[in-house]
C-alpha cells in the first residue's frame, strides 16, 4: 500500500509538470508570450531565477532568450526588458500602456493600495500629482528644499567633525541627515541625531530594508498567496511597516491641532487643506489613511535612495583620489570655502555633474525599476502580452550599456563630458526609472541635491590621510 501511494504521488508530480509544460508551450512563440525556460509547477522557474542576484541572473537569460522574455516566479509570469531599446519603447513610447504599478506582495500588504509608491489606481494618480505640485512648489514664504539641504548639511559636517580624523563609518550618519532634510519637508520640522524617536525611527527603516532583501523577504515577493498563511520571519517586515505609520500618524494628530490652512508649513499641512477641500466630495483620495500611507512613503523611499548614493559616491571618491582631487579644485574654483553651494552652482560645475551621473549609473542602485504592468492586451514586438502581467525594466542593462558608456563596468566620469569638457546629457540615464510611473520622484534623490551634498569640501575625505583605510572603506575594498 505505501509503494502504490508513493507511486500515486509520483504521478500526480509527472501529469502536474506535464501540464504546466503543456500550458507555457501554448501560451508562448510568436503571436503568444515572449519565450522564456520552461516553469515548474507552483516553482516557476525558482531553479534558474536565483532571489539573491536577480538582475544577474535575467541578464543570462536575455542572452538566451532575447531582450523580451518571461520567467515565472511562482505561478506568476513576468516578461522581462532587457536593454535600452524594449526599455525606451515600453516605458517611453507606450508610455499609457505600460505605466500602471505591477504586483509588489510585499508593498501591496503594507499600503492595501494607498499611498504613492504601490499604488496602481486613479487615486494613485490624483495624490501622486499633488505630492509633486506640493514639493515642486515648495517656497513661496517657506524655505525651499535647497534651504534644508544647506541646513541639515551644516548639522551633518558637525557629526563628521567630532570624529576628529578618526577612522569611522558614515553611513549612520548619512542616513540620518538625509532623513533630516524630508522630516523638514514632511513633518516641517528635524531631529538631532541622538533622539531616541529618531533613531528608533531609523532602526525601523533599517530592519525593512534588510528583511526585504532577505532570503525570506525574496521568497514572499515570489509565493505570497502560500507564505500569507505561513509563520515564520517574513511576517516581521509589516511590525515595522505598522511603527513607521505610528510615528506619521502622531505627527499628523499634532498637525491637525495647530494647522493653520492659509499657510501650510509643510507637506502635512498641504494635504490637511486638501483633505479640507474634499471633504463634501464622496470617494476623495485624500483621507487619513492616505495621508499616513503617502508621507510613510516619502519618507522611506527618499531617505534610502539619496543616502546610499551618497554613501557610495563617497566610497568610490575614495577609490579614485584624481577624480577626488578634480571635484575638489572644481568647487574650490566656483564655490570656494567662504559660503555654501547651491544648485545655482550646478551649470558652472560640469565636472561634479559628471561625477554625480557617474556614481548613479555605476552603482546602479536600482538594477529592476519597480514592477510595472500592462493595461490591457497589449502587443510588443513579435508577442501579445495579457492585461495585468506584470513587467520587469531590467536597469542595469541600460545603465551598463556598451553603445552608450563604453567600459560600462569602469568607473569613469568622462562617460558624461564632452570633449570640450561640458557636461553631456544621456538618454540612457535611467537610475530610478523612466516614463510616467518613476520609482522616485522625490527631489532630494536626483541629481542637483547631489551636486550640494559631494560639493561640502569637509565632506570628501582627503585620500592622504592615514586613516583612509578604516572599517567603512573596508566594507567596500574587500
Amino acid at each position: 500500500m505505501e509503494l502504490l501511494g508513493g507511486a500515486t504521488v509520483v504521478l500526480l508530480v509527472c501529469i502536474a509538470c506535464l501540464l504546466s509544460f503543456a500550458a507555457w508551450k501554448g501560451r508562448s512563440g510568436k503571436g503568444k508570450m515572449p519565450p522564456g525556460p520552461a516553469p515548474l509547477p507552483i516553482l516557476g522557474n525558482l531553479l534558474q531565477v536565483k532571489p539573491s542576484n536577480l538582475a544577474k541572473t535575467l541578464q543570462k537569460l536575455s542572452e538566451e532568450y532575447g531582450p523580451v522574455f518571461t520567467v515565472h516566479l511562482g505561478s506568476d509570469p513576468v516578461v522581462v526588458l532587457h536593454g535600452y531599446d524594449v526599455v525606451k519603447e515600453a516605458l517611453v513610447d507606450r508610455a499609457d500602456e505600460f505605466a500602471s504599478r505591477g504586483h509588489m506582495p510585499i508593498g501591496d500588504r503594507a499600503n492595501n493600495g494607498l499611498g504613492i509608491i504601490f499604488s496602481n489606481n486613479e487615486l494613485w494618480l490624483q495624490v501622486r500629482r499633488f505630492s509633486l505640485t506640493t514639493l515642486r512648489n515648495f517656497g513661496m514664504g517657506k524655505r525651499s528644499i535647497e534651504e534644508r539641504i544647506q541646513e541639515e548639511s551644516d548639522y551633518l559636517l558637525e557629526e563628521i567633525n567630532k570624529t576628529k580624523g578618526r577612522a569611522f563609518d558614515p553611513t549612520f550618519m548619512l542616513s540620518c541627515s538625509v532623513s533630516n532634510v524630508i522630516c523638514s519637508v514632511v513633518f516641517g520640522k528635524r531631529y538631532d541625531y541622538k533622539d531616541k524617536k529618531f533613531l528608533a525611527l531609523m532602526d525601523n527603516m533599517n530592519n525593512i530594508f534588510e528583511m526585504m532583501n532577505s532570503r525570506w523577504g525574496q521568497l514572499y515577493q515570489m509565493f505570497s498567496n502560500i507564505m500569507d498563511y505561513l509563520p515564520g520571519p517574513h511576517n516581521n517586515i509589516f511590525g515595522e511597516f505598522d511603527a513607521l505609520k505610528a510615528f506619521v500618524a502622531e505627527e499628523v494628530k499634532l498637525h491637525q491641532a495647530s494647522l493653520d490652512p492659509n499657510s501650510p508649513q509643510d507637506f502635512i499641512d498641504c494635504f490637511l487643506s486638501k483633505m479640507q477641500e474634499e471633504k463634501d466630495r464622496p470617494n476623495s483620495s485624500f483621507h487619513m489613511k492616505n495621508l499616513i500611507t503617502s508621507a510613510f512613503d516619502l519618507f522611506i523611499a527618499g531617505t534610502e535612495t539619496t543616502s546610499t548614493t551618497v554613501r557610495y559616491g563617497l566610497l568610490l571618491l575614495l577609490k579614485y583620489p584624481k577624480i577626488q582631487e578634480k571635484i575638489q579644485e572644481e568647487i574650490d574654483q566656483v564655490v570656494g570655502r567662504s559660503r555654501k553651494p547651491c544648485v545655482a552652482d550646478r551649470s558652472q560645475m560640469p565636472y561634479t555633474d559628471a561625477v554625480v551621473h557617474e556614481i548613479q549609473r555605476f552603482i546602479s542602485l536600482i538594477p529592476l525599476a519597480l514592477p510595472h504592468t500592462v493595461t490591457k492586451d497589449t502587443s510588443f514586438r513579435d508577442y501579445v502580452i495579457p492585461k495585468g502581467t506584470t513587467i520587469f525594466p531590467v536597469l542595469t542593462s541600460v545603465l551598463h550599456d556598451s553603445k552608450a558608456f563604453p567600459n560600462p563596468h569602469e568607473f569613469n566620469p568622462e562617460h558624461f563630458l564632452n570633449k570640450n569638457g561640458s557636461f553631456k546629457k544621456s538618454e540612457f540615464f535611467m537610475p530610478f526609472s523612466a516614463g510616467k510611473a518613476q520609482v522616485c520622484s522625490f527631489p532630494l534623490c536626483q541629481p542637483p541635491p547631489l551636486v550640494i551634498t559631494l560639493s561640502f569640501p569637509a565632506v570628501l575625505p582627503s585620500h592622504t590621510h592615514p586613516n583612509c583605510q578604516g572599517s567603512f572603506a573596508n566594507k567596500f575594498f574587500s
